[in-house]
């Protein structure tokens, strides 16, 4: 699933993470060398780094929280992971605000307080970096896809025409088995061409709900990203699991050099 907020699709959110990831933990390094080793200027260096990594953390949440409501496919597992990789990131940034307020300034000694609430910060904030690590490369979330030919992975919003019908795609805008995004009242439409002709069914994988639209068609099979589970585009049967039930297909006919698509699914 290419990135909502990207420059070039290139994802903004990845970029900007080592910047908060090692300002906070090396505001514990500093904070607890200087203490150990009676330091002033190293905790000060401490103090510095956790203000700077607040903020950096805060610039780096707001292009997630895009891919967030943009990108993560609904009511999938990579929703909940990605829920969880939030919320993880909003508690590591509470306790070094806290550990930051208690401190007032930077010549202040960090208190043991201080120090406990700067580790659990970075245990947290590790199992939070563990949980995005996992998003990118497990549920491919902000991966730019391409397709044979050159062909770019795409997706619009779309809405019905007089006669009801979607309009998907040209017909000459996709090449043999590329596929495109659609939404269209809350739903996730795959729009694909196989060597036969035009198909249309579900987005979401019947398992847990990976993004079919993010992954591979070959020979009118689509193949989720997520755990390989595998449906034939015509009918909506499961082909090879982990799935056990068949996804929603749609009616898609050519008219006047534009794919139409019923927006009702036939299961």
């Amino acid at each position: 699933m290419r990135s909502k907020a990207s420059v070039d699709g290139h994802p903004i959110h990845p970029a900007l993470i080592p910047f908060p990831f090692a300002f906070l933990c090396g505001a514990l390094g500093f904070d607890l060398l200087g203490r150990v080793l009676a330091k002033p200027a190293w905790w000060t260096t401490g103090y510095q780094l956790a203000v700077a990594g607040l903020v950096t953390g805060v610039l780096a949440a707001v292009p997630g929280f895009i891919d967030y409501v943009k990108t993560v496919p609904p009511r999938s597992s990579g929703r909940k992971r990605a829920t969880r990789h939030m919320l993880l990131a909003l508690v590591t940034m509470t306790l070094f605000l806290v550990a930051v307020l208690l401190r007032r300034s930077s010549a202040t000694e960090p208190t043991i307080a201080v120090l406990a609430l700067e580790v659990v910060g970075a245990a947290v904030l590790a199992a939070a970096g563990s949980m995005g690590g996992t998003l990118v490369t497990r549920n491919q979330i902000s991966v730019d896809h391409r397709f044979a030919g050159r062909k770019r992975w795409s997706e619009a919003t779309i809405a019905p025409n007089e006669d009801g019908l979607l309009l998907g795609a040209t017909s000459t805008e996709l090449g043999v088995d590329q596929m495109k995004l659609l939404h269209f009242d809350g739903k996730r439409i795959v729009l694909a061409r196989t060597s036969t002709g035009y198909v249309a069914f579900d987005d979401a994988c019947s398992h847990e709900g990976g993004s079919l639209a993010g992954g591979t068609m070959i020979c009118g099979t689509v193949q989720c990203p997520w755990h390989g589970s595998q449906f034939d585009t015509k009918t909506g049967c499961v082909r090879a699991g982990p799935a056990e039930r068949r996804i929603g297909i749609y009616a898609v006919d050519e008219c006047n050099g534009v794919v139409r698509i019923s927006p009702n699914a036939r299961q």
